[in-house]
């Protein structure tokens, strides 16, 4: 942030993170294998210095999570902060060899990425040229090839099957709750300031139109209390909506 940006706080210099374990890795067999893998991941991500960590819940990879898989997902965070010692110290695996070598490769692999990317025009250039996106497809098409060919192990799915009945528990959404949902968005409309919310997206709407930062605007429409949905509606009627380039 310093050499690259000239940043001249050093708060702004620091690296906070948020963490999320992998929902690409959950499967819709064997469920309940899932509670492991975030487990492990979570535990990663903890010993790499997360300051935020969400842990998926186990039913995902079969619908919304229920209340219990909701519940192991935040036990799991609480037995590795309250039970497993993990989060006593700083840097639990400082000084190890494979870590540091890890880091080492990880920041030499994206350096490749960033230098591209800045050949490229920089990454919004990237973007309207579909490279990150190509990316992303040929990595998930490599990842999952290996797995068809069972040169990589997925637990469940192409390892160690059974035969099984999923019998669990489908989160179902009760149209009451979507009933009362929408009669709160009514009520919230209804009792603020329109004039001040109108106002709000108007100036957020020139703004669009022109090069100023946006973020001002943003918070001024919020603090105005208009909906996220009035919000990005001005701005697709500004930009119009992403279309992402196709791809072969």
């Amino acid at each position: 942030m310093k050499d690259r940006f000239e940043a001249k706080n050093p708060r702004s210099m620091m690296l906070r993170f948020h963490t999320q374990t992998a929902g690409c890795t959950l499967t819709a067999q064997q469920p309940e294998n899932n509670i492991v893998r975030v487990t492990i991941q979570a535990l990663a991500a903890v010993l790499g210095g997360t300051q935020s960590l969400h842990t998926n819940s186990f039913d995902e990879a079969l619908s919304l999570p229920t209340e219990k898989a909701v519940r192991i997902a935040l036990r799991t965070q609480q037995i590795l902060a309250e039970e497993s010692g993990v989060a006593d110290v700083a840097d639990p695996l400082g000084g190890s060899y494979y870590v540091e070598w890890l880091t080492d490769k990880i920041e030499e692999e994206a350096m490749k990425y960033i230098e591209k990317i800045d050949e490229m025009g920089g990454m919004v250039r990237a973007i309207e040229a579909g490279f990150p996106q190509r990316e992303i497809q040929r990595s998930a098409y490599e990842k999952q090839k290996k797995i068809d060919e069972g040169e990589m192990t997925v637990v469940g799915v192409n390892k160690y099957q059974i035969e099984e009945e999923i019998e669990l528990e489908i989160l179902r959404i009760d149209e009451n709750m979507v009933r009362k949902q929408v009669e709160r968005l009514k009520k919230f409309r209804e009792s603020r300031d329109k004039k001040k919310v109108e106002e709000a997206l108007e100036k957020l709407k020139k703004a669009a139109e022109g090069e100023e930062n946006l973020v001002p605007y943003i918070l001024e429409c919020i603090k105005a209390r208009a909906t996220l949905g009035e919000t990005t509606d001005v701005l697709r009627e500004v930009f119009g909506e992403y279309q992402a380039p196709q791809i072969f």
